[in-house]
């Protein structure tokens, strides 16, 4: 009888010690790492974002951009950062990747060293191609490598990012050949691919769909099953005459596993109240941007579908990581 005393004393204590977190929070400056170089998905999100949280809170939020190893430099500092709710990560399409890519090799678990805060959004990809390929939509595409297996070159930004297994999973749905050629970044894929170096390019619209509309590359198809409200004239896959697949990159918000629960739906509540208004609907559907914002469960079953998903993909397909 005095064992369960004691116990519910510890648990009252500690429930009052989670509420009383909850009220003073935060009593200093919040880091929020961003494991790629500024100017990307992944840094243009989290800017918008924190700088709407500060705003509406009051809180003062650093971001600190730590590129390295395909974002496992960054992921690692914010997996050993101590659990108090002053640090958190921002990770795209590739942490999901890098689960099965560099299985047991990790200085972290991309799963358990973390906790799921919110899904800020979700961006569609788009395939797109030189302008000299004979083929001018997915059916096209189809039918050109089929008759040419290993003729069509398919650039990305690296081995394992979302521009990547989505031509991974492309190929394998519509029974083609085609062959990669990973490169440091989207920027010298895209610059091969105006060139006539590769033939096809997939990658998020806010960076593709420029280069489109001046005349410098074509666009096949859209990885949706609706056009996006910020390149319209851009048919999904489907309607172009492919596979009906969807695909994208996303960005989504973790914190250090341990990190008070309490502290992480609160950070939840506020960037999915953030995402809710009007004017970062508006700035994210203008990126190709779906905005989500959702609870710290939903973001944990959104990153274990998306590690099976892509696990499935990579091993199909035999993709091993750079070396």
């Amino acid at each position: 009888m005095l064992h369960l005393l004691r116990f519910a004393v510890v648990a009252a204590v500690l429930a009052w010690t989670a509420g009383a977190t909850a009220q003073t929070y935060p009593t200093k400056t919040i880091r929020w790492i961003v494991p790629y170089t500024p100017g990307g998905i992944t840094d243009n999100v989290t800017r918008i974002v924190t700088q709407k949280v500060q705003e509406q809170t009051g809180w003062n939020i650093v971001v600190e951009n730590k590129p390295g190893a395909n974002s496992i430099l960054g992921a690692d500092l914010a997996a050993k950062a101590a659990p108090d709710g002053y640090t958190f990560l921002t990770v795209i399409a590739a942490h999901a990747a890098n689960a099965t890519l560099y299985a047991g090799k990790l200085p972290y678990d991309p799963v358990k060293s973390f906790a799921p805060v919110s899904l800020a959004g979700i961006a569609p990809l788009i395939m797109t191609a030189n302008n000299n390929f004979p083929a001018k939509d997915v059916k096209e595409l189809i039918a050109y490598a089929k008759a040419n297996p290993g003729k069509i070159s398919f650039g990305s930004s690296g081995i394992g990012a979302a521009a990547h297994l989505t031509t991974e999973l492309f190929k394998q749905t519509a029974g083609i050949d085609m062959v990669h050629i990973p490169y440091k970044g989207t920027a010298p894929a895209l610059a091969d691919e105006m060139g006539g170096n590769i033939q096809i390019l997939v990658d998020v619209p806010s960076t593709l769909m420029p280069q489109v509309r001046g005349g410098k590359i074509k666009a096949l198809a859209m990885f949706s099953n609706k056009r996006i409200s910020s390149a319209p004239e851009v048919p999904t896959m489907a309607e172009a005459g492919g596979p009906a697949l969807e695909s994208s990159t996303w960005v989504l918000f973790l914190a250090p596993a341990g990190t008070p629960r309490d502290i992480v739906n609160r950070m939840s509540a506020e960037v999915a109240k953030v995402i809710s208004s009007n004017d970062i609907k508006s700035r994210f559907e203008s990126i190709g941007i779906i905005p989500v914002g959702n609870t710290p469960e939903q973001a944990a079953k959104f990153l274990a579908d998306e590690i099976a998903k892509w696990s499935k993909v990579i091993t199909t397909a035999g993709v091993k990581p750079e070396q």
